[in-house]
């Protein structure tokens, strides 16, 4: 019998078998439940391939049994027979175009039976005598877009990076459990997860130890450990059941601050304060600052204090991209960052009221209020509050305010922004509102920026929702033109949020900076659709330290008594 499959590959095989069965017509329900369960099963942390030999996967939220079964047919063969089937119906190149811009399942679809290509070539001839433009919803732009990627050449296939909301927790998990053993002095998180990177390749956590071997023992023995890649008397590499790798250091107590710093990046920050360093006769490493002059070595257990003696404030590592920080904390204008603690309400969710929420509006608001939140704005899918719907909201809203003042729960929604840049909700309805997000959910290649502009310029919205629509490592976003988005944001006050979604945080960081350094209201949300999701709130505060933001910039560090005379 072939190894367990990780997580991380299951999940990949049921993403590639929605796309194919997408790609081939099969009914959305069925796509649907396959992306359903590779991000559940992404989102686990046990192996999901022993629950599935053990029958218990499908108990799992979003895995039934017919996928339990694929899943067993894969740790038992290494493949899926229902996938390796419609990779035979569907030709390879055509699976290749998915990974152009703009280019779903759908649109490959199309291109391969309406315009009859069914290669790279092909496709590169059609978009250059015009033809992809013949088929609905593609346009000129379209066909630039493929040209200039085609040109480019694809090389390997993209690397998958892992979701900060994933590795988050994990690195979390596993600097508990080795400040639990007795041998740890210190253990802290390091790489591109402590900087709130959206995104991350592999998880990092310095220590020290009065027993080194000893904590590396404990580490390589945790029980959600998969495989165990290197193992030395300090250093250790271990794949978990979820397919992540993380590397464990453990240092001399003298040069914690040193590694935990070198460790935690970015790589361009670092290169920033060793050239700066040199300037002044310094040579950095890992280990310590030397002397270049004497030889001296300056060794530190503090980060801190290693930023002090190089002459900078000590510097969020949020802020460690090589973006202005070093001459910031040289000339002490570091920004106080916003903290989680800041916020007092939530300005984007859902409760089961859409199709695709999990919990009650009392649900919602009772878990805000004990995450100690003041106010709930319930936004759910206009699409969902239809046909009178919207005003039996309001009634149920009424009710639970009543029983959990003085928490408020908002009226609000999110309403789609259509292809001519309309609300899709009446203007007498959004005028009752406390609260309105407008949102681009389809045609993002159509007039993205033309139709945003529009939703900010409606009397009615107060906050632009995923600004992008961006889904990471799945879907880059719309081509939005930010700068002109930012300055009429500025001019009619409309807010543009921060997604906290893990896999949008959406604006991205240098996109929130721009709107913050120009005076956009900048509402950090949740979108959450579920209580748990509530805490997805840190992950966006991450992104919003990452844009430089401070609690002033941030909307929802406000009462909503000054929000709401901000709207008038």
């Amino acid at each position: 019998m072939p190894p367990l499959p990780r997580n991380q590959d299951v999940a990949d095989a049921l993403d590639e078998l929605a796309d194919v069965s997408e790609i081939l017509g099969e009914q959305g329900f069925r796509v649907l439940a396959y992306r359903r369960a590779a991000t559940r099963i992404r989102e686990t942390g046990a192996s999901v391939a022993e629950l599935a030999q053990q029958g218990t996967a499908k108990e799992l939220p979003g895995i039934g049994a017919t996928i339990e079964s694929k899943i067993v047919e894969m740790t038992e063969t290494g493949s899926m027979s229902a996938l390796e089937k419609r990779r035979a119906e569907v030709p390879s190149e055509v699976r290749q175009f998915l990974r152009l811009p703009g280019l779903g399942p759908k649109t490959a679809a199309r291109i391969w039976r309406e315009l009859g290509v069914t290669t790279l070539e092909e496709l590169r001839v059609a978009a250059e005598q015009q033809r992809v433009r013949t088929l609905q919803g593609l346009g000129a732009k379209s066909e630039e877009r493929i040209l200039e990627a085609l040109a480019k050449g694809f090389g390997p296939e993209p690397e998958r990076r892992g979701l900060l909301g994933l590795g988050l927790p994990v690195v979390r998990q596993v600097v508990e459990e080795l400040r639990a053993h007795p041998a740890a002095v210190q253990v802290s998180g390091a790489g591109s997860v402590r900087r709130g990177r959206e995104t991350f390749r592999d998880l990092d956590v310095i220590a020290t130890a009065t027993d080194p071997a000893a904590l590396i023992g404990h580490f390589v023995t945790l029980p959600w450990v998969l495989d165990v890649a290197a193992r030395g008397d300090t250093k250790a590499t271990v794949v978990t059941k979820q397919g992540l790798r993380i590397d464990l250091r453990v240092v001399p107590p003298e040069d914690f601050g040193s590694l935990l710093q070198h460790f935690t990046g970015s790589k361009d920050h670092n290169v920033g304060l060793r050239e700066e360093a040199q300037r002044r006769g310094l040579s950095i490493s890992e280990y310590g600052v030397t002397v270049v002059e004497t030889g001296e070595v300056h060794r530190f257990a503090d980060e801190d204090d290693l930023y002090r003696f190089l002459g900078y404030e000590p510097i969020p590592p949020e802020l460690r991209e090589s973006s202005g920080e070093l001459q910031a904390a040289r000339n002490g204008s570091l920004p106080a960052l916003v903290e989680v603690g800041d916020l007092v309400g939530e300005l984007h969710c859902h409760s089961d009221w859409s199709s695709d929420g999990k919990a009650s509006i009392e649900e919602m608001a009772r878990t805000a209020k004990s995450n100690g939140y003041r106010f709930l704005a319930l936004t759910d899918h206009s699409h969902y509050l239809r046909e009178g719907r919207m005003e039996a909201q309001w009634r149920e809203i009424d009710e639970v305010n009543a029983r959990v003042k003085p928490f408020k729960v908002l009226r609000g929604v999110e309403a789609n922004i259509r292809a001519d840049g309309a609300i899709d909700v009446d203007d007498e309805l959004l005028a009752e509102l406390d609260w309105v997000v407008a949102s681009l959910h389809h045609a993002f290649d159509k007039s993205p920026t033309e139709r945003i502009l529009a939703a900010i310029d409606h009397p009615h919205v107060d906050c632009i929702g995923h600004l992008t629509g961006r889904k990471l490592n799945r879907r880059a976003g719309a081509d939005v033109d930010i700068e002109q988005v930012v300055t009429r944001a500025v001019e009619t006050k409309t807010a543009l949020e921060i997604n906290s979604q893990p896999d949008r945080l959406d604006m991205r960081d240098v996109h929130a900076r721009l709107a913050g350094e120009a005076g956009v209201r900048i509402p950090v949300t949740t979108d959450a659709h579920s209580t748990g999701a509530l805490g997805y709130r840190e992950l966006g505060v991450a992104q919003a330290r990452r844009a430089w933001l401070t609690k002033e910039h941030v909307l929802n560090t406000r009462p909503w008594r000054e929000i709401a005379k901000l709207r008038s």
